[in-house]
């Protein structure tokens, strides 16, 4: 054993593992030798760990576990891409360039369905993975992104580089990990591009490495600085440099060559192994890009053609008609099951009355279904001529699916006034436990409803007395003696929450968590509040007649009464506990909008720290807006807020503001 055969042995890896995962060709190596190889170069470095090479192997194993991860300053801001839906605005595009004087070519590359990520080398040595972030900041995932076999940790040539591209899971990969999964009893992943990002965000690396991510690189930032003239050129470049760039992409003329490419590529999309969601088109000539310039967010000599949303053909089984906590009946489709985006669907939504009658959707239908995105499914569109015939068209019920009320219709919807209703029961215990609501860990849907079934929880009360069924519950599949004691500190600890959170949780109508939070801060107990009149609600800010009267009503009911004497006998707290508003100077006065996400708080979170201070938390941007805080993944209110010429903070910068004084 000497030094010499390790880096032999390395080298022979890493040029295997080169020709595999980026060159896309068969090694040379039997998979048996790899691993002999990769065993041997294991026990040099256990005995020999000085000799261990930064671009080892085993280095893409992982194994670091962070306690958080920390931010990267893009040096280049990464820039999104403005989407197109249709050959009009691909049309209009192209003329834009047009008007410029130029005549244009362009490379069509295929748009994958990943996690963008930045890659910074210094003399050919790997130094930083980052997320995008919000453009200017990423998130630091170096370690993560070494477990990825198509990343080089060096390159082939001692240069100083930064390149992006697209982290993403294969079909393959995704199946195999939800088969495995499903063995253990474990929650199956959803999609690719849910897992690659949930992935690749694991603080513990040796995770990210078992989830085998793979990576396309397709873009240089800064061509300019290597001598290169044009976008066809660049990827070329990154290609020789040890980068793995995706062989679907072209160089086209002309705008029907454009068409045409995203034809070819929309029919192959069923048969690619990884997700994509749409074609990227990218003047090829450089000095065309410094001519077409940039706007605040997106490049202008380039854009984001999305393919349709997919939409698939079924049948429709079935209708049958829900009730949700507000007494709302909606109509479902019962779907024979069909795949759409990934994910097996059996139901979508109707909406309502006129929804259905507008469509002419009948039970025993041929239907397009469409989901855009992670939205709910909902039935689009029905095949008429595979309508069979005798079908009867769709009849909205009037009387409730549960309790046999009589519906009332209020707008669009029809209603169950039965306050006794037991589907309206469970949906409002549902929302009683809810994060948003009371937070009680552990009191999940199901739960909930076979709590129901058994007896055990019928009224928001019967929560706090659960307890009395322990030895009962221990019995239950699922229930061991740690998961009901959970549960049990969970519903205990519930009852500190702040007098907001209770009146969210309670169901007066139209009184959502930011009613909840007003009346909370206005009267500060819920005893007050009962004994508000209507012209007192009405004179608050942010509260109409509308939410005034229900609020006014909700409390003259006797049953209602009743139930907050219940909570209050079992130590519920009905008091406002929020702080003070604080003397801040960044903050008292001043409109803030948030956008992105945070890591360090949740939305609610931060529109509570922004209202303490002496903030106003809008959803907006105007001008009016003093501050926009943006997260990761900050969308169109950042473009706004930056046309506007608005201040912007980072995460980083708000906690410091909330600090300074």
């Amino acid at each position: 054993m000497n030094i010499d055969r390790y880096n032999e042995l390395v080298e022979l890896l890493n040029k295997a593992n080169y020709e595999y995962h980026v060159m896309d060709n068969a090694t040379t190596l039997t998979d048996q030798e790899y691993d002999n190889y990769l065993r041997e170069v294991y026990e040099i470095e256990e005995t020999h760990p000085e000799w261990k090479r930064d671009d080892s192997p085993t280095t893409k194993v992982g194994g670091i576990i962070l306690d958080k991860f920390e931010k990267i300053t893009h040096n280049i801001p990464m820039m999104s891409l403005a989407d197109v839906f249709n050959e009009d605005e691909i049309i209009q595009f192209d003329k834009r360039i047009k008007d410029e004087g130029i005549n244009p070519e362009y490379v069509c590359e295929l748009k994958i369905d990943g996690l963008s990520v930045s890659l910074r080398y210094e003399h050919g040595k790997l130094i930083s993975g980052a997320t995008r972030g919000n453009g200017i900041i990423g998130e630091d995932i170096t370690n993560n992104v070494k477990t990825i076999k198509q990343v080089p940790l060096n390159l082939n040539k001692d240069i100083d580089i930064e390149v992006r591209g697209e982290i993403y899971m294969s079909h393959d990969t995704l199946n195999k990990l939800n088969e495995e999964r499903e063995k253990n009893g474990e929650p199956l992943l959803k999609n690719c591009r849910n897992a690659a990002a949930g992935s690749i965000r694991q603080l513990d690396s040796s995770i990210a490495a078992k989830r085998n991510l793979e990576v396309w690189i397709y873009h240089l930032p800064n061509p300019e600085d290597y001598g290169i003239k044009t976008h066809e050129e660049a990827l070329k470049f990154m290609e020789d440099l040890g980068f793995r760039v995706n062989p679907n992409n072209k160089l086209v003329h002309n705008i029907d060559e454009v068409m045409q490419f995203i034809h070819e590529k929309g029919e192959l999309r069923s048969s690619l192994p990884y997700d994509i969601d749409g074609v990227v088109i990218k003047l090829n000539n450089l000095k065309e890009h410094e001519i077409m310039g940039n706007t605040i967010r997106y490049p202008k000599w380039a854009c984001a053609y999305k393919f349709p949303a997919e939409e698939v053909e079924t049948k429709l089984n079935d209708i049958i008609f829900t009730v949700g906590r507000t007494g709302a009946v909606t109509p479902n489709a019962v779907l024979e099951p069909v795949m759409v985006m990934g994910s097996l669907i059996s139901r979508a939504t109707l909406h309502n009355e006129d929804y259905c009658i507008s469509k002419d959707i009948r039970v025993g239908d041929t239907v397009k279904i469409i989901k855009a995105g992670d939205v709910i499914p909902r039935v689009e569109s029905v095949v008429l001529d595979k309508r069979p015939s005798g079908s009867e068209p769709f009849k909205m019920i009037t009387k409730c699916p549960i309790c046999g009320s009589t519906l009332v219709k209020k707008d669009a919807f029809y209603y169950c006034m039965n306050d006794k209703c037991a589907k309206k029961d469970i949906e409002s215990l549902i929302h009683f436990a809810s994060r948003e609501a009371m937070n009680i860990e552990g009191l999940g849907d199901a739960i909930i409803e076979d709590f129901y079934n058994m007896n055990y929880i019928n009224r928001f009360v019967d929560i706090y007395r659960l307890s009395d069924f322990k030895e009962e519950l221990k019995l239950l599949e699922g229930f061991g003696n740690k998961s009901i004691d959970n549960l049990l500190t969970s519903i205990e600890n519930s009852k500190k929450n702040s007098l907001e959170k209770l009146l969210f949780a309670i169901g007066i109508r139209n009184v959502g968590a930011k009613t909840g939070k007003i009346l909370a801060k206005r009267y500060k107990n819920i005893d007050n509040i009962i004994n508000a009149s209507k012209e007192d609600l009405v004179s608050i800010k942010d509260i109409g007649d509308i939410i005034a009267v229900s609020i006014y009503d909700f409390f003259r009911n006797e049953d209602n009464i009743q139930m907050i004497k219940d909570l209050k006998a079992e130590g519920v707290n009905m008091e406002y506990l929020g702080s003070e508003v604080q003397t801040n100077d960044n903050f008292a006065g001043k409109t803030f909008v948030l956008t992105g996400s945070l890591e360090s708080f949740t939305r609610d979170e931060a529109k509570e720290i922004i209202e303490n201070l002496g903030g106003n938390a809008s959803g907006s941007v105007s001008k009016k807006t003093d501050v926009v805080i943006a997260g990761e993944a900050a969308g169109s209110k950042l473009d706004k807020a930056q046309e506007l010429g608005i201040t912007i903070w980072d995460e980083e910068k708000f906690k410091e503001m909330i600090n300074e004084n």
